[in-house]
């Protein structure tokens, strides 16, 4: 039996409009940050309150649909790593920081919804268990120190990305990262980390 035209029709106005939402979404989070205001997202797209609630019944909801695809590549790249060298930790470290302060206020709102049940929450752990997860393999390999919580390597990351999405300082979150990292590693492994830097 042939689709109702009607239903058709707002199938795709549907569509435009949870797209036109997202659009504009990602145009006020970068310029206001996470908190910006979604009334105001909602009238700019063109459509009411309601409209966007449909969509998205929470702002949780929103950031997840902006950013959700970008959790996963991240997490897929961690799980990528063999977490033989620092390097690779290092870069991973780096790469999460950076996802982290695509929108002001992101990296606080990415901690907090990793204790939540809800979409966003389970794309935060599954990158936290991956970050996790490579931290173990290098500890595996000896490059990173037995005594060192996988967890909190990862934390230090948001940590590093919260503190400075305020000022943009893209060059002391390099410097920050690189001192967490250094504190990682393991006692004897100088020569490694001087071979993966160069």
């Amino acid at each position: 039996m042939p689709a109702d035209p009607t239903t058709v029709t707002r199938r795709r106005d549907a569509q435009r409009n949870r797209q036109r939402l997202l659009d504009v979404a990602d145009q006020a989070f970068r310029k206001h940050g996470v908190q910006a205001s979604l009334d105001e997202v909602a009238r700019r797209a063109g459509v009411g309150i309601g409209t966007l609630y449909r969509h998205f019944p929470t702002r949780e909801a929103l950031i997840e649909a902006l950013v959700a695809a970008d959790l996963e590549r991240v997490a897929a790249l961690a799980d990528g790593l063999a977490g033989d060298t620092l390097a690779g930790i290092d870069g991973w470290l780096a790469e999460l920081a950076d996802h982290s302060v695509t929108y002001r206020g992101l990296a606080e709102a990415l901690v907090t919804a990793t204790a939540t049940s809800s979409a966003l929450g389970d794309a935060c752990t599954r990158l936290h268990d991956a970050g996790r997860e490579l931290v173990r393999r290098a500890q595996r390999h000896g490059v990173v120190r037995d005594d060192a919580d996988p967890s909190d390597a990862v934390d230090l990351a948001s940590s590093i990305a919260w503190l400075t999405e305020r000022d943009a300082d893209t060059e002391r979150r390099q410097r920050l990262l690189r001192a967490a990292v250094d504190g990682l590693r393991t006692t004897g492994t100088d020569e490694l980390h001087a071979r993966d830097q160069s």
